[in-house]
């Protein structure tokens, strides 16, 4: 019982590290825009995925993957397609993450087919990385996380993950990519256009925890195309036809993504425009929440519905901060609030543009006769 718990807390820490500190991937562009994509299609190589008279998995989802960066490379050349395999090899889950993030993408996709014992089941769903709603949800999740018992060092390189213990997948699952609204919106994407394949049954969006999402530091979602194991999924999956009609749908739902994303973003360079805040003017209290090489758009739901959200630049990092007050006692109450949502934040200060500590400040706001 106690390794379970120490097991617990090491994991929980990591999740914590990792959702503060995994910004290391958008451009600095002032507008953000959607230059990368990854395209993961799952197993591979020894681990042939799930089987059935149909076909394999592995097969299957890498025809799809290489279809869509066909779609997107001769539609949108603008965007830099990088897949974690192009050919029938082996990689681990922790390195399709780390090609992602090392390649600073924009997004990641994750392709899989679906099974079941039972040969009922079919349609396609997306996930999200989340809490599970449903037992369901968690079956999915421990069959695909299933494939790191094929890694050699995967106690390791998953902090002693274990994907047959359920306290394992249950704290898994509490893991919140720092990118889920992103992630739910490409994923909403994705489903709408596979509403519109007649072939296609919409299972919905879901959220469960993925082992191959966990250390993404982009938005990232694993889609489950159809089922393998049902009779009118497999066949579907496994003829061209089908997987150019999956592909066709994954691409329109990313081009769709792409244009709302970088549309809003000059949006909201209008809207941070008109409310800058100028911290080279007199004295100013603010709470810092992150320091970050990501240039994030500056949209209420990236900073759990904060409106009054600034950004300062320093070399290559961007430092984020919430509220812009002369008094003290006011940035005071507001970090009461902030402290909730962001556990490293703190309060500063600046005077004319150059920050001071805390003390200094409330000496002079003492003397300007404010307090």
């Amino acid at each position: 019982m106690l390794k379970i718990q120490v097991n617990i807390n090491i994991i929980l820490f990591t999740l914590i590290f990792y959702f503060l500190y995994a910004f290391n991937g958008f451009s600095q562009d002032e507008l953000y825009r959607v230059n990368t994509i990854v395209i993961d299609p799952g197993h591979g190589g020894k681990d042939p995925g799930a089987l059935s008279q149909y076909g394999k998995e592995k097969d299957v989802v890498l025809a799809i993957g290489l279809k869509l960066r066909k779609y997107i490379e001769d539609s949108l050349p603008d965007v830099n397609v990088i897949m974690t395999r192009n050919k029938d090899v082996f990689v681990e889950l922790y390195r399709r993450a780390k090609i992602a993030n090392e390649n600073k993408a924009d997004l990641f996709i994750s392709i899989h087919a679906n099974s079941n014992k039972s040969s009922s089941p079919r349609g396609s769903e997306t996930y999200v990385m989340g809490l599970h709603k449903t037992e369901a949800n968690l079956a999915v999740a421990k069959k695909e996380n299933q494939v790191i018992l094929q890694e050699s060092n995967y106690q390791q390189e998953y902090d002693g993950f274990d994907p047959n213990s359920p306290e394992g997948n249950i704290i898994f699952s509490l893991y919140q990519n720092a990118y889920l609204t992103q992630s739910l919106q490409m994923a909403d994407l994705i489903q709408k256009h596979f509403r519109r394949n007649r072939m296609l049954i919409d299972r919905g969006v879901k959220q469960a925890g993925f082992l191959v999402l966990w250390k993404t530091a982009m938005p990232s979602l694993l889609v489950e195309a159809g089922f393998i194991s049902n009779k009118i999924d497999g066949k579907y999956l496994t003829s061209s036809q089908g997987q150019d009609s999956i592909a066709l749908a994954i691409f329109q739902a990313f081009r769709e993504y792409k244009n709302t994303i970088e549309s809003q973003a000059i949006e909201d360079n209008k809207q941070q425009k008109e409310t800058k805040v100028n911290f080279n003017k007199g004295l100013i209290f603010s709470i810092q929440i992150l320091t970050t090489k990501k240039n994030i758009p500056l949209q209420p739901e990236n900073f759990h519905k904060f409106t009054d959200i600034y950004k300062k630049k320093y070399n290559d990092w961007i430092k984020y901060y919430i509220g812009a007050v002369s008094d003290f006692d006011a940035i005071t109450d507001k970090y009461k609030i902030v402290k909730k949502y962001y556990k490293d934040a703190f309060v500063v200060a600046f005077n004319n543009g150059e920050k001071i500590s805390i003390r200094e400040a409330k000496k002079i706001e003492k003397k300007s006769g404010k307090k």
